[in-house]
């Protein structure tokens, strides 16, 4: 054990403490640098343990963004797999080019660095893990030191084209049945074109999976949180305001004041007041003026002769600021090209101006009045936008010049045109790049450092605002709401009467209350006509016996004649069940001029507390009666026959 000469005058067993250990380790390890990343090609870090998931088990899979498309391949090229996946149009499509963008990217890379020998990485070796820093290696294993397994090399353009044959694409509100029991629906979220909510409908309960949303949307089309309501349970897996509380933000996504709340309890009428603090428009306010702060840092740079490097992430984003940055060059006068690098370029802004069912009313007002759905499709026809598949394309060679705004991929800036640029332009100190919030900036940057170049990190909002989420529940009107269980500390002091929250976790499995003890069953016209009622005895109720085959079809239940001719239905056996009272059974025996009397009862294992009737006129029989049948025991046929009719007089029956 080696000892800081700090505190080499402590006792042994301080250095012994685990914390002092830990501290000793931080001051000897080195800082990170460039040499100790893994120059090989991509992994990809994927779901954890789902190289370890039986895919069989897995019936409906739902996609809720495009961005949630670029991992489907992992699931879907798994041997087994044969699960529905629901998608909507929109994110399907943009899906698809932002997967086939990755492949084109990994394929690049992967030409650098060489393929692996085999489908084992040399630095997944143990030994090779073991010399790491302790930051690469918490991330390659993760802090439990389990992770391993999730890191897998990306799918190949058969995969992607594989997965897309297995999608069904839904419009909004489009119902999509499942096995005939499920009603399955997406509705707009807002938070990107295509992004969606789920609602599933069956006959035990109707679930809604409320997933990140932005009430009011400045591109796509608004959060349809109406069509949410009534379910009997919503599963939330909006995690934006968990990466915000840890960011910092604690004060925006503090949960709201009881009294606050109680007052919107107490006015159950007052729907206005509750859809006005969704709807506000200080969310929007904010975006606004992060977009026009992010443009005023790029003239900025421009201005001192740098260039802007955007690694595109989400597409709505990348919309508004080429719109607010092509805005404030105009303003400025200033004539600065902007290029869009990347090999789904051109599919891509074509893809966003013939959709207009999917965006927002003030984006298809554009297109009631003639004008483009976006600025992009201007900015191509004044040359002031030049879009190209790579950064060797020869016409980009031809027209290229700094400075210049260049939006491209990849957001990890470990793939794609972004990296050719960084080595560019690091070294600039008028040059910015703008980044979005969710990565590691310094580990990101580390293979361009000493980085003279500015980077500006931002966050746009990507979700529901905690203080939004009781407000919205009480619009719902859910039965039970399923939270995450990161959020049970900042739910604690909730509390309502008309809803009770469930928390989950991850890998963890729940078993959902049914919230229907019955089901809707259609019945044909010409079978139910056939039907012959029989009123129960002992409660008020009517039953019948009914023949027919059951069809399960849209989440309904029918029954119809089968192909069988339906004959009378009094002439099947009859049916009994009930507690016969031997008292009532003598009763009856003796208006048909039979009698009896209880002759003994039989107790134990055996007999199960069986009662005997000894039946002497007008001959003899004995009547075993026990808690599921009736046994008669008689030479006589006619007279077992009218101890039949007693027993039975004596039952319900159909």
């Amino acid at each position: 054990m080696m000892l800081d000469e700090e505190t080499s005058d402590f006792s042994v067993h301080k250095s012994l403490d685990s914390e002092s250990v830990d501290r000793k380790r931080q001051k000897i390890e080195k800082p990170l640098s460039a040499k100790n990343l893994i120059n090989a090609e991509p992994f990809y870090k994927t779901v954890q343990n789902l190289h370890l998931w039986n895919v069989s088990f897995i019936d409906i899979v739902l996609i809720s963004s495009p961005m949630g498309m670029l991992g489907l391949p992992f699931l879907t090229r798994a041997k087994g797999f044969s699960a529905k996946v629901y998608v909507t149009e929109a994110t399907a499509r943009l899906g698809q080019l932002m997967m086939e963008d990755l492949v084109t990217m990994h394929m690049e890379s992967r030409q650098f660095y060489g393929p692996e020998e085999s489908g084992f990485p040399q630095w997944m070796k143990w030994e090779e893990l073991e010399v790491l820093p302790s930051a690469l290696k918490e991330i390659a294993l993760g802090k439990d030191g389990t992770e391993l397994g999730g890191w897998m090399p990306l799918y190949s353009a058969a995969d992607v084209r594989d997965c897309m044959q297995k999608v069904q694409a839904l419009k909004y509100a489009e119902e999509a049945c499942y096995n005939g029991t499920l009603i399955i629906k997406a509705f707009s979220s807002g938070l990107e074109i295509g992004a969606c909510n789920w609602t599933i409908n069956g006959p035990k309960r109707n679930i809604a999976c409320l997933c990140s949303s932005i009430f009011v949307s400045a591109h796509a089309m608004n959060f349809d949180y109406h069509a949410l309501q009534g379910n009997d349970l919503i599963l939330c897996s909006d995690f934006s305001y968990l990466n915000a509380m840890e960011d910092g933000e604690d004060d925006n996504f503090s949960a709201p004041a009881t009294d606050n709340f109680s007052t919107l309890r107490d006015n159950n009428d007052n729907w206005d007041m509750i859809t006005e603090s969704l709807l506000d428009t200080d969310e929007n306010l904010e975006e606004m003026e992060k977009l026009v702060f992010v443009c005023s840092c790029v003239m900025d740079s421009v201005k001192a002769g740098g260039s802007v490097l955007f690694p595109i992430g989400r597409l709505g984003v990348f919309l508004q600021l080429l719109e607010q940055i092509s805005f404030s060059l105009e303003s400025s006068n200033l004539k600065v090209p902007i290029f869009i690098i990347s090999s789904v370029a051109e599919e891509l802004l074509a893809f966003f101006n013939i959709i207009p069912e999917w965006l927002c009313k003030q984006r298809q007002e554009k297109l009631y009045s003639g004008e483009p759905l976006f600025a992009h499709v201007e900015l191509i026809k004044q040359k002031k936008l030049h879009l190209f598949p790579a950064v060797h394309s020869p016409k980009l060679l031809t027209i290229w010049q700094e400075p210049c705004i260049v939006f491209c991929p990849h957001w990890s800036l470990r793939l794609g045109p972004a990296v050719h640029l960084l080595r560019r332009w690091c070294g600039d100190q008028n040059s910015l790049l703008v980044m979005e919030k969710g990565i590691d900036a310094d580990l990101a940057l580390l293979p361009f450092k000493p980085m003279a170049m500015k980077v500006l990190q931002c966050s746009f909002l990507s979700g529901i605002k905690l203080q939004k989420i009781q407000p919205l529940l009480k619009i719902l009107q859910p039965k039970f709401v399923l939270f995450p269980e990161n959020l049970r500390l900042h739910l604690g002091s909730w509390s309502t009467d008309s809803f009770s929250f469930i928390h989950y976790s991850e890998n963890g499995t729940l078993r959902l209350p049914s919230f229907k003890d019955y089901a809707e069953l259609d019945i044909a016209i010409d079978l139910a006509s056939q039907l012959c009622w029989t009123k129960f005895k002992l409660e008020n109720m009517n039953m019948a016996r009914l023949k027919g085959e059951l069809f399960i079809k849209q989440s309904k239940h029918r029954l119809l004649p089968g192909e069988e001719q339906v004959v009378s239905l009094r002439c099947r056996p009859l049916l009994h069940w009930g507690m016969r009272d031997l008292d009532n059974l003598l009763t009856a025996l003796q208006k048909m001029g039979i009698n009896g009397s209880v002759e003994q009862s039989k107790s134990g294992a055996d007999s199960e507390n069986a009662s005997i009737v000894h039946i002497v006129e007008p001959s003899n029989a004995l009547i075993e009666v026990n808690a599921t049948s009736s046994v008669i025991s008689t030479a006589d046929e006619n007279l077992a026959s009218l101890v039949t009719q007693a027993i039975c007089s004596s039952l319900d029956g159909i």
